[in-house]
């Protein structure tokens, strides 16, 4: 490995953790105030658009990422949409634990989806990891199962799967842009959360609460697709993966969120998954 590749992967590797870190914060965020999922998207999507906007104009970048904007940039648009319209509901619709338990199995979800679409296949390791950590999965949803979190646990997965698609194409395609296609896929939504809810009748109080939650949004997105460029796709999973024990932590200490055993023990199957199928990986 060249110097060049080395330091382009200590780089991916800074980003992916800081972007890990801001991410553990949104469940603090979306159940810290009392407005409904669709308003927190609607204003999370304005102020992390017009952040991330801003900050494309002081780079000079705007021009560049307007022009660059093709198919992969456009798909990443639509997946992180989907994933945006389904992860704030999942935290209002379960706990912040089981949210971030789920997005554990992220690092096996990126390396089925890079095998199939990009044909990177995984280690037996990894193989094995993703096994044990989809029966963490199943003991964390389980739980749910008869009760009301079972819905949000659903919109877990989905957005599980959409950021690790999303992974998987800056993996397929590195040149894609990063910061555009995050500011796009906030005002895709704006429309549809002026349909299905009242953004303007928000709380004032809470109005700048949702536009600081914008800023670390911007913030995690960018890091995490220019982090994803420079890495494999399991391997920038993974290490977004720190978000999993973190977020739980700031739920107790903010919110007084105590997980329960059945999602206490499956998130130490998901986490000891991961540990495990990170050992002995070679740079």
């Amino acid at each position: 490995m060249t110097r060049q590749m080395t330091e382009s992967r200590n780089l991916g590797i800074l980003l992916v953790v800081m972007s890990a870190i801001v991410f553990s914060s949104a469940g603090i965020f979306t159940k810290g105030v009392s407005t409904s999922a669709w308003n927190i998207i609607f204003w999370r999507g304005i102020s992390a658009a017009c952040f991330t906007l801003f900050y494309l104009y002081l780079r000079q970048n705007l021009r560049t990422e307007v022009r660059a904007f093709g198919k992969p940039a456009l798909l990443v648009t639509v997946m992180s949409s989907v994933g945006s319209a389904a992860f704030i509901p999942a935290f209002k619709l379960s706990s912040v634990a089981n949210v971030a338990l789920i997005y554990g199995s992220a690092p096996f979800v990126a390396a089925a989806l890079s095998w199939v679409f990009i044909k990177e296949p995984p280690t037996r390791k990894v193989v094995i990891a993703s096994l044990v950590a989809f029966c963490g999965v199943v003991v964390v949803v389980s739980g749910s199962i008869g009760g009301s979190h079972l819905r949000g646990d659903a919109l877990a997965l989905v957005m599980t799967v959409m950021m690790s698609g999303v992974i998987v194409v800056y993996r397929k395609y590195p040149s894609t842009t990063a910061a555009l296609p995050a500011a796009a896929s906030s005002l895709v939504l704006l429309p549809v959360a002026l349909v299905f809810d009242a953004p303007l009748a928000v709380p004032v109080a809470e109005i700048p609460v949702l536009i600081c939650f914008g800023l670390v949004f911007a913030i995690a997105s960018v890091t995490l697709s220019e982090g994803a460029r420079r890495l494999p796709s399991g391997e920038t999973a993974l290490l977004s993966t720190l978000e999993m024990p973190l977020a739980p932590v700031f739920a107790f200490l903010i919110l007084a969120e105590v997980p329960t055993s059945t999602v206490l023990a499956g998130g130490l199957i998901i986490f000891a998954a991961v540990v495990w199928s990170q050992r002995g990986v070679q740079s």
